[in-house]
């Protein structure tokens, strides 16, 4: 969520701090800004809501010189999308701030600084950091101090930057829950809360730890741990590459995205397996001394990353022979759970600074849990950095909101784990020759799925006047019904709910009528002849069924139920493979209902907030 560009420079700044935003759309914002520091101590704001470019073009009237700036995007968690709210804040026309997170001690500090004399234009927590190190200058010698004594004053989550219109040479920053990453340049320094908003300017990057305190000018770079300490942070050269800024002959890019899963599969099995096998450094290097004892996995995720855990549990269980707990990571960190002998917690997260689940890795460092890994699209994320082993997605930059790419690839590497634990377990090594094979045939069944995007389109014109639409799959396809329904709302705004089909008949039936699409899974599987059964129980109470089957399913189009056939596959893999059309379902309703398909209201690509 949010995102944030800095920049110390001999050179104009604005363009930079823009371009840095524009990188960063893909996080979810509702209002932009920036100022910047001129050359007679003074600054220059300038805030908007809505996109980055209405920033950009009221900039480009009236342009912002200046060697230092600080820009933000703002996704509302204190105080409605307006100008006033949006960052930067100000205090006395000399410090500003730009703030990603929550400082939950606000309402205590907002009462102690009006006390002192400050008044607040805004609603947000933000304001207060910019009039406590205001305060706290009068009783310092330095920004860098009283930025630290302001700091040292925060309870919650924050990643900030501060500017003192009187000392325009320097930035300071801290990272406390929300990430920041520091980038060299020559004659010039950068922060920001992404590496992809600073890549047009730097490859080298050093990212802050829990507690740092960061002094930026043009030729230093001055890191403090949390006690005080200066500390150097290994300075890395970033091989990320910034592919998503073109979409190609795509409207969208989640369109664009959907279509990339073939090589994101690829691309992710590359290196990983051979000869029927997954290889023992497809974790790491050292993951086959871990992974040898582990009998109990426990996964933490949120959002699409915990339905592909959803999915992994199956796997784990009835593949590997090795018990698996699934939870939400919000709800993780705030209960008291037993932690079975040799557990390994994986953590999933697209971003790998998804604010639950990487407080849930720290609580579990401290809980007696053998070992942690990370499944992860982001090299240097904390959640990578901060886990004892890490399966680095390579999915590629994934830049719509709703997740796709992403999706199919944690399934496969989830997948991978469950062949690698297998093997110390219950799992032969034919099955690990299958599940290979699968994997291996699995981008170009996905492929051919995604020849059904054309049906898939004409379908969708169904929906144009639907509120709302249930999902049912069985076994391992009921979290890919959750994930389905997750999609639809997501981005068509239409309230969508999953249900395991044995369920309908404990309440879901009520719900049944004409108006209530009906949307199956139906792979070829074990558990076929039941979900005949549901789908009857469906059609006797007028609901009308859109099922996505195995073209061996025995599913046929009638006045009630129309039947889009999905490619055969192995059903190891079919969890993967028949997520694709419902991506698709989902996009294209999404584009009758006339809503922002890669942007959707209210919502965020990285959720660095609780």
């Amino acid at each position: 969520m949010c995102g944030i560009v800095g920049a110390v420079a001999q050179r104009d700044v604005a363009e930079i701090l823009l371009e840095g935003l524009k990188r960063l759309e893909y996080r979810g914002y509702d209002s932009a800004g920036l100022a910047v520091l001129t050359e007679n101590s003074d600054f220059k704001r300038v805030r908007r809501v809505g996109k980055v470019q209405t920033l950009a073009d009221t900039i480009q009237a009236t342009p912002c010189p200046g060697g230092t700036g600080i820009a933000h995007t703002r996704w509302a968690t204190h105080g409605e999308p307006n100008e006033t709210n949006a960052h930067p804040h100000a205090s006395s026309d000399r410090i500003i701030v730009v703030h990603n997170g929550i400082i939950e001690n606000h309402s205590e500090l907002r009462e102690k600084l009006v006390a002192e004399g400050y008044s607040f234009e805004s609603a947000t927590d933000t304001e207060v950091i910019a009039h406590l190190v205001h305060a706290e200058l009068a009783k310092h010698d330095s920004l860098l101090a009283a930025f630290r004594a302001s700091v040292a004053q925060l309870e919650g989550a924050y990643g900030t930057v501060v500017m003192d219109t009187q000392d325009p040479s320097r930035l300071v920053a801290a990272r406390s829950g929300s990430p920041l990453v520091v980038g060299y340049g020559l004659g010039e320094n950068f922060l920001a809360s992404d590496q992809m908003a600073l890549l047009p300017v730097t490859r080298r990057f050093s990212f802050l730890e829990e507690g740092d305190v960061v002094e930026l000018t043009r030729r230093e770079v001055q890191i403090y741990d949390k006690a005080g300490n200066p500390v150097d942070r290994l300075i890395k050269e970033s091989e990320v590459s910034h592919d998503a800024g073109d979409k190609g002959p795509y409207k969208h890019y989640m369109l664009k995205e959907i279509f990339e899963q073939p090589i994101a599969v690829k691309n992710t099995l590359e290196g990983r397996v051979a000869n029927g096998q997954v290889l023992d450094t497809a974790f790491g290097e050292n993951a086959a001394e871990i992974l040898k004892d582990i009998k109990h996995v426990q996964i933490i995720a949120c959002g699409t990353s915990y339905h592909a855990g959803m999915v992994a549990r199956y796997w784990f269980e009835e593949l590997a022979g090795v018990s698996c707990n699934v939870e939400i990571a919000s709800e993780f960190r705030y209960r008291r759970s037993v932690v079975y002998p040799n557990s390994l917690l994986v953590t999933i997260s697209q971003s790998g600074e998804t604010a639950d689940t990487l407080a849930a890795l720290r609580l579990a460092k401290e809980s007696g849990y053998t070992a942690s890994l990370t499944i992860c699209n982001v090299p240097g994320s904390s959640l990578v950095r901060e886990s004892d082993l890490a399966y680095m997605m390579k999915a590629g930059a994934e830049i719509g909101v709703a997740s796709t790419k992403a999706f199919t690839v944690q399934l496969t590497g989830l997948l991978l784990l469950v062949a690698a634990l297998g093997r110390n377990n219950a799992m032969s090594a034919e099955k690990e020759a299958e599940i290979v094979s699968a994997l291996q045939s699995l981008p170009a069944k996905i492929e051919q799925a995604l020849d059904m995007n054309d049906a898939i389109a004409d379908v969708a014109e169904d929906f144009t006047d639907k509120q709302h639409s249930l999902f049912l799959g069985r076994g391992d396809q009921y979290p890919i019904s959750m994930e389905g329904a997750l999609k639809l709302k997501e981005i068509s705004y239409i309230h969508a709910e999953a249900y395991a089909a044995g369920e309908l008949k404990h309440g879901p039936l009520a719900l049944i009528d004409a108006e209530m699409p009906v949307i199956v899974v139906a792979p070829n599987n074990e558990l076929l002849e039941k979900l005949h059964s549901n789908v009857e129980e469906v059609r006797a109470r007028g609901g009308l069924m859109y099922v996505f089957a195995d073209r061996k399913a025995k599913f046929k189009s009638d006045e009630t139920m129309k039947v889009l056939d999905v490619p055969h596959c192995e059903s190891i893999v079919a969890p993967i493979l028949y997520t694709v059309p419902l991506q698709l379902l989902s996009y294209h309703v999404a584009l009758i209902k006339g809503t922002d398909v890669d942007q959707p209201r209210n919502l965020a690509k990285s959720v660095t907030v609780e």
